[in-house]
């Protein structure tokens, strides 16, 4: 089973291909964390998040997406963008046929870390624990999406949503 997984924003998205094998092994094929330009239009930058992730899942053909539900924060502008950045990247799994799963914090915090109330800490050196990464990685999102991808492979798509 080949899983993309988001960790949804506007400025940055975590974005991860986790493919787990036969014998149930995780291997992380792909992984990056796209940015978008606070210089550019909003529409814009959900444009350029679109695209991104239609050329990921064109390139790495995933059988399922799994992506983060929004935790609301009290920056309610923030939570309005990252929603509609979550639209957009929702549209284009179902446009390309695959379904969604969607995990939130808490269950992503178990699924890693065997606690719901883990650090950032805990999570980063879960994912190192739980996968090979052979790159360095700069930003938590794509810490963030490499856990949700994790996430989905524990729980095998129980909480699919179409």
């Amino acid at each position: 089973m080949k899983i993309i997984s988001i960790d949804p924003g506007y400025e940055r998205v975590g974005i991860a291909i986790v493919e787990k094998k036969d014998r149930g092994k995780e291997e992380l094929i792909y992984s990056n964390c796209f940015k978008t330009s606070a210089k550019l239009i909003f529409s814009e930058r959900l444009f350029l998040i679109g695209q991104e992730i239609d050329s990921v899942i064109k390139k790495y053909k995933p059988d399922v997406m799994a992506i983060e539900k929004l935790f609301f924060t009290t920056n309610q502008k923030t939570a309005i963008g990252v929603s509609e950045a979550r639209g957009v990247i929702i549209y284009q799994a179902l446009l390309n046929k695959i379904p969604v799963s969607e995990y939130t914090p808490l269950q992503i915090k178990i699924a890693v870390t065997g606690y719901g109330k883990g650090d950032k800490k805990q999570v980063i050196s879960m994912v190192h624990n739980l996968i090979k990464i052979e790159k360095t990685i700069k930003h938590d999102d794509e810490y963030d999406a490499i856990a949700v991808g994790l996430t989905h492979s524990a729980c095998c798509g129980k909480h699919d949503l179409h």
